[in-house]
């Protein structure tokens, strides 16, 4: 581990040396890949240098303990002691984690998708909160939302509803939110009073870069229509709206948020690439089956990975046994020890396979 940690110190502060170099400076193409790669170093880079000045503060003071010293200062080096153990610890066990495989995704924008699926109207409606709750959690992460498709149902539920989250690590947190969302409520629909069970489905897919798959013209057909409303009733006369169909896969995409045609088929393609990448993607992860299959999960939308118990304000994360009592907090955005605790549960596995060489 130490040796490993020496080299990506080393290579951070080569990459120093040469983010100051005139030569990178002037190529901005050199510049930009440079800056990825140590900014990719830091967290590790700053935790090793901390743990070896430490771990020397923790060698000289266990020195000056066998030294000759009046009462006062022995009792001083005994708390410096105290303090800096348990911090060496600390520090071990956090250089084991950012030594672990990075997903190459994590730092990149997502595009999420919603859609009501058991329940009718009640799953519509639960859909919309969803995309409330993911739109306020972002705000508290400083990300930006932007709407690309939507259809609702005619009591301002979201059918579906497609969104692309904008900032740095989105895909890191969101990836936990890929599965079945379930809801236990009385729905508004619901005269006699009786708590209904509905479910939504979600999908966050990273976004994907023109070179990560490239979509040829010749294999793509676009559609215009209109754009719509609530209960199919036609908003926009002109049309905007834009449908792709990739017709070697048969996936589509559609879009008719934007402000324009072109605004919306660049959109539209947007989400046809993250498409395509990601049935790509499971058809990898799939032949790391048994063993090496994540508990966390992070792509299999008919897996239920949650349920919002609205009468006893419950959530619950079945994937890490996880409840909290705060579900209204939830439902505002407050995402944070949910994300939290399902990341400390991947980096717990991925230690255990680590430790196992899986």
């Amino acid at each position: 581990m130490f040796d490993r940690l020496q080299a990506l110190a080393d290579r951070y502060e080569k990459l120093s040396e040469l983010l100051c170099d005139p030569d990178v400076s002037s190529d901005p193409k050199r510049l930009r890949e440079l800056s990825k790669e140590q900014s990719d170093l830091q967290e590790a880079y700053e935790t090793y240098t901390e743990y070896k000045q430490v771990s020397e503060q923790l060698e000289d003071a266990k020195q000056m303990l066998g030294e000759k010293l009046d009462d006062e200062m022995r009792e001083m080096v005994k708390m410096e002691i105290d303090e800096l153990t348990p911090r060496k610890e600390e520090l071990e066990e956090k250089m084991r984690i950012v030594l672990l495989p990075k997903d190459p995704n994590d730092d990149k924008n997502v595009i999420v998708e919603i859609r009501g699926a058991a329940g009718g109207d009640e799953a519509a409606l639960f859909a919309y909160d969803l995309y409330r709750m993911y739109t306020k959690y972002a705000d508290t992460q400083g990300w930006r939302t932007e709407l690309m498709d939507f259809s609702e149902n005619d009591l301002g539920g979201f059918k579906e509803v497609i969104f692309m989250i904008n900032g740095k690590g989105a895909y890191s947190k969101m990836k936990y939110e890929s599965g079945a969302h379930r809801v236990q409520r009385i729905p508004v629909t619901e005269s006699g009073g009786r708590i209904h069970t509905s479910t939504s489905t979600v999908a966050v897919m990273p976004e994907v870069e023109d070179v990560e798959i490239e979509i040829l013209d010749k294999d793509i057909r676009i559609d215009t229509f209109c754009s719509s409303g609530a209960g199919g009733q036609s908003v926009n006369t002109t049309k905007s709206a834009v449908r792709v169909l990739h017709v070697p896969t048969g996936i589509m995409a559609t879009c008719q948020d934007g402000k324009s045609q072109n605004d919306n088929k660049a959109k539209a393609l947007q989400v046809l690439r993250a498409r395509i990448y990601d049935i790509k993607r499971q058809e990898e992860e799939a032949k790391y089956a048994g063993e090496r299959k994540s508990k966390v999960g992070t792509g299999d939308r008919s897996e239920r990975i949650r349920t919002y118990n609205f009468p006893q304000s419950r959530v619950t994360d079945h994937r890490i046994n996880l409840t909290l009592h705060k579900l209204d907090s939830v439902m505002n955005g407050d995402m944070s020890e949910i994300i939290s605790s399902l990341t400390i549960a991947e980096q717990a596995e991925l230690l255990e396979r680590e430790t196992m060489g899986i």
